[in-house]
């Protein structure tokens, strides 16, 4: 990557932050690529140079919102507990590191329930579940006995919410301290 190259791509991701900042602030619709613009000290005519649009740019947002938790359910080889323990860990971990991640599940969230978003983004979002893949994993668990019995597809809904509740807690308040991922996975844990 050339030195240009790189300093377009930061700019791309400061933009991506500094507008999922005022989405999650003030909605989709009150939201504009003018306060993005003024957000990272651009024009807006040099904005979409970076996003055509604003629907563009909160397009891209909720693609990496499902791209993070999709990747994570890729094939490793794991026990199923395992997994869940992995998985818990490496999110709340990135949740205490990289606000940007904490923030995401707001957005993802507000973009699942808002009247406002782009129908684009409504159809993106049609698609995404990770609860049903999670089930599977679990109802693995439950088969080798390290997972608890339960209907697979509410505990699975259980980690997640869990998950979620911690990452936009932590969200709207940095400066909270971070729950264990043991005490997330305990949900699932086979007693």
């Amino acid at each position: 990557m050339t030195i240009r190259e790189d300093q377009k791509e930061k700019r791309r991701q400061e933009i991506l932050f500094e507008g999922l900042n005022l989405f999650i602030q003030k909605g989709y619709s009150g939201t504009t690529i003018k306060d993005i613009a003024n957000a990272v000290g651009m024009s807006v005519g040099l904005m979409f140079h970076y996003f055509a649009s604003k629907e563009e740019l909160y397009l891209a947002l909720v693609s990496q919102g499902i791209e993070g938790p999709m990747n994570s359910l890729q094939p490793m080889g794991l026990e199923p507990m395992k997994f869940f323990e992995m998985t818990a860990e490496r999110i709340l971990n990135y949740i205490k590191t990289q606000p940007f991640i904490a923030k995401m599940f707001l957005l993802m969230h507000q973009a699942h329930f808002s009247a406002d978003v782009p129908a684009s983004v409504k159809e993106l979002l049609s698609g995404f579940d990770i609860y049903s893949p999670t089930a599977e994993i679990i109802h693995l668990g439950q088969k080798n006995g390290t997972i608890r019995q339960g209907d697979p597809l509410a505990l699975s809904i259980a980690f997640w919410s869990a998950i979620q509740g911690v990452a936009e807690t932590l969200a709207l308040h940095s400066d909270m301290p971070c729950p264990e991922s043991a005490w997330i996975t305990d949900i699932l844990q086979a007693k």
